[in-house]
């Protein structure tokens, strides 16, 4: 049986001989099949080289926005190392004022507790450079809030526990409340210079000029204002915390039941009412109830408001 065969004639233009070629069927199915062969390796390799280069693109474009993110977070970075900075001074002043209201400093172990915590995995977890980094700054701002919202806490406290020892300073006695000479001091029990009888003598006894001023020596409100037998012309001063303070023998005074006062104000002025044989002031302290020395509440040096 013979073989299948193409002929193809080649007529050239002109007055040339026309060619006669004859091609086998297997020599056009090699052919065809070589030139799809061809064309499917040179699709193959186009695809390949766009395909790599959209990646080298791509990649380049990654590179370039972990570069600018790396940038962005090594500034973050550098701004939370300065406030955790701030934050370590801040730590270091409320100890300080933690002493001055009279509280407890914090525990350097809570302060501690709130710094660190979790950090990134190890390398063999293949997590990227800039992901622990951006968990490295996850953790640090975390510990940042911490510290700060200790701090907030500690400042209000500090604040709470200053206003209300402010308030208790300011209205504890600390001023000689007359201008003059101390010549009876507090005892349990004295001979009365009038009625010649042992008595006790809960104060102490000021003298100075007629008219010298009496001055509140602390903050607080009077409790009453006029005469009391005795004690003559005298005013008495409730100043909270169970303190209360008497100024008796007073020629004039310059304040009413209900009246509130400052330290240094003048209440009155010396004189020579009730039981006494010459100007003076008689000065009570009394605390929930008890006279105690005044002596024990006179300060020196000290500046009036």
């Amino acid at each position: 049986m013979s073989k299948s065969r193409w002929t193809v004639i080649v007529v050239p233009t002109g007055s040339s001989t026309s060619r006669v070629i004859e091609v086998s069927h297997a020599s056009v199915k090699l052919v065809a099949s070589l030139a799809i062969a061809t064309v499917v390796i040179a699709l193959l390799l186009g695809y390949g080289t766009v395909a790599k280069s959209v990646n080298v693109a791509r990649a380049k474009a990654a590179a370039e926005e972990n570069a600018r993110l790396a940038q962005e977070l090594g500034a973050i970075q550098g701004r939370m190392a300065q406030l955790s900075d701030s934050i370590t001074a801040l730590e270091a002043r409320d100890a300080k004022l933690r002493v001055l209201a009279n509280l407890d400093p914090i525990d350097p172990a809570v302060h501690a507790a709130g710094i660190g915590g979790p950090r990134p995995g190890h390398p063999e977890e293949h997590r990227s450079v800039l992901l622990d980094r951006a968990a490295e700054t996850r953790v640090d701002l975390g510990a940042l809030i911490r510290r700060a919202n200790l701090l907030t806490r500690s400042f209000r406290e500090a604040g709470d526990s200053l206003a209300a020892h402010s308030a208790r300073l300011a209205a504890t006695p600390s001023i000689m409340p007359t201008a003059g000479w101390l010549t009876s001091a507090f005892a349990a029990m004295r001979q009365h210079p009038i009625l010649h009888e042992a008595r006790p003598h809960e104060g102490v006894d000021i003298t100075a000029p007629m008219g010298t001023p009496i001055e509140a020596p602390a903050h607080g409100t009077v409790k009453s204002a006029g005469w009391e037998a005795g004690y003559g012309h005298s005013v008495v001063i409730d100043h909270g915390y169970g303190i209360v303070t008497r100024f008796a023998h007073a020629s004039r005074l310059f304040v009413a039941a209900g009246t509130k006062v400052v330290r240094g104000q003048r209440i009155a002025l010396v004189g020579n009412s009730g039981l006494s044989t010459s100007p003076h002031l008689h000065y009570e302290v009394h605390v929930n109830g008890r006279p105690v020395d005044p002596r024990k509440y006179i300060l020196p040096n000290v500046v009036t408001d």
